[in-house]
């Protein structure tokens, strides 16, 4: 799974002008599900992105994570950061899951979220989106989890 993590200082995400999802101080994250992805690459991701230490603490050091902070989770499906744009000048979306099973992950993601954070917004899967954000420091990281490498094949008579 790729995301996009942003700290923010609020962030929201409208559809057809009506705000769907909102949270004040802590993480926008964009979420694309790629090809071969499974419900543990979203437990990695998920894990990673409640822990990582962005915030900073009070010294002024990143070394606090929005959990530690009580922040909010603004969860926002974007496709688009499967594109693949080696080929050419239209980029090439065929890296991303099938829309069915994007939506299926994507879902589990949120509910998974819901269990471990207490603070959890989303957008709409598939909709037009318009997010709104105000980017705090600014701090933008790229998180991708590699689909999990089926186990070896071992013959214990060797």
């Amino acid at each position: 799974m790729i995301s996009v993590l942003q700290r923010v200082r609020e962030a929201r995400v409208d559809v057809e002008g009506q705000t769907i999802g909102a949270i004040g101080a802590g993480l926008l994250v964009l979420v694309c599900a790629e090809r071969g992805d499974t419900e543990a690459e979203a437990d990695k991701l998920l894990a990673k992105l409640l822990k990582l230490r962005i915030f900073s603490d009070a010294a002024g050091k990143m070394n606090q994570s929005v959990q530690d902070i009580g922040g909010g989770l603004l969860l926002v499906s974007q496709f688009t950061l499967a594109a693949d744009t080696t080929g050419g000048n239209r980029p090439s979306f065929t890296q991303a899951a099938a829309p069915d099973e994007g939506r299926r992950l994507y879902d589990y993601f949120v509910a998974q979220a819901r269990k471990a954070h207490p603070d959890v917004a989303t957008g709409q899967f598939a909709a037009d989106m318009q997010v709104h954000l105000v980017n705090d420091g600014p701090v933008t990281i790229p998180l991708r989890v590699a689909p999990s490498a089926p186990a070896a094949h071992t013959n214990p008579n060797r």
